[in-house]
């Protein structure tokens, strides 16, 4: 049974202080709580119901630390997702710095200020998709180790890293890729425009797009075309989702370097 000291103790990482406090976070869900005792974190304690640990008994024996049982009620005092889920951990953070210089080939993402967490893990999730293994955010970005980002990302964060800087110091380094793509209405049509594997990609905030300071590095400026408005139809959504033009635009790069 778990006691009320670690309940006290887990519900103060539900806020990014006490995380920050403590560097724990936590990895909730039968899937990324598997992936995290299996990789390369440090996983401190396992909290789980007994029906999960016997059907993955295999799994967890092979790691430390065993799996202590819960039950619904208790999870329920513990979790921080609106529905518990069947397993949590906590886990150390990891120290990720700025890169003093760039990653010798590939696409990197750089986000510029992508504030909701969702959007944030879903994007670390297309980057794993895609073979993208390193995220430069800028300060404003949300937080890496939010539960909700870490539930997003469905175990893709222990695979990409993510860093947190001043990304106009992270575009200023020598040696960077020719192509610093970013998204614009005004860009042109990513179908069309010339491609390269070997790039570094903008993405912009949900609501303000690519600031200015992150714009002058910018060397083509793209768009994905809205096929309402090539129709001129009344109604149409007015942009993409921040996470759906990521994965459009490293679908379509990707693409090209394999055709």
């Amino acid at each position: 049974m778990i006691s009320k000291n670690q309940i006290r103790f887990i519900r103060a990482l539900h806020a990014k202080k006490g995380r920050e406090s403590h560097r724990l976070f936590l990895c909730e869900g039968s899937k990324g709580v598997l992936e995290v005792i299996a990789g390369s974190y440090e996983v401190l304690q396992v909290f789980a119901f007994q029906e999960w640990i016997d059907e993955n008994a295999a799994a967890v024996s092979a790691h430390k630390p065993v799996p202590e049982p819960v039950l619904l009620s208790e999870m329920e005092r513990i979790t921080a997702l609106s529905t518990p889920s069947p397993a949590l951990a906590v886990v150390r953070m990891k120290e990720h710095s700025l890169p003093a210089e760039a990653a010798p080939d590939g696409l990197t993402l750089v986000l510029d200020d992508i504030q909701d967490p969702g959007n944030l893990g879903t994007i670390i999730r297309i980057a794993d998709w895609f073979g993208i293994r390193r995220i430069v955010c800028s300060p404003g970005t949300a937080e890496l180790y939010n539960p909700k980002v870490i539930q997003a990302t469905m175990g893709s964060f222990m695979r990409v890293e993510v860093v947190y800087g001043e990304i106009s110091a992270f575009l200023s380094l020598t040696g960077l890729p020719a192509n610093i793509f970013g998204t614009f209405l005004s860009g042109k049509n990513i179908y069309e425009a010339e491609l390269s594997s070997n790039a570094v990609i903008i993405v912009g905030n949900e609501s303000r797009g690519i600031s200015e300071a992150a714009e002058k590095f910018v060397t083509d400026k793209i768009t994905i075309p809205s096929y309402a408005l090539d129709k001129k139809e009344r109604g149409h959504a007015e942009s993409l989702n921040a996470a759906i033009a990521t994965a459009i635009v490293c679908a379509e790069l990707r693409r090209r370097s394999h055709v």
